[in-house]
């Protein structure tokens, strides 16, 4: 099965709101949960 290749535009816009989040006080373990996305390759 193929893997998703995100396009530069959604990475931006995926670190700012793990920004946002972090600026909130959320834990950065729980940032990536919360938009969808995973360090499993």
């Amino acid at each position: 099965m193929a893997t998703k290749r995100h396009k530069p535009e959604e990475i931006v816009t995926k670190l700012r709101q793990i920004e946002v989040l972090l600026g909130q006080g959320a834990a950065r373990v729980d940032t990536s949960g919360w938009i969808n996305i995973s360090s499993k390759a």
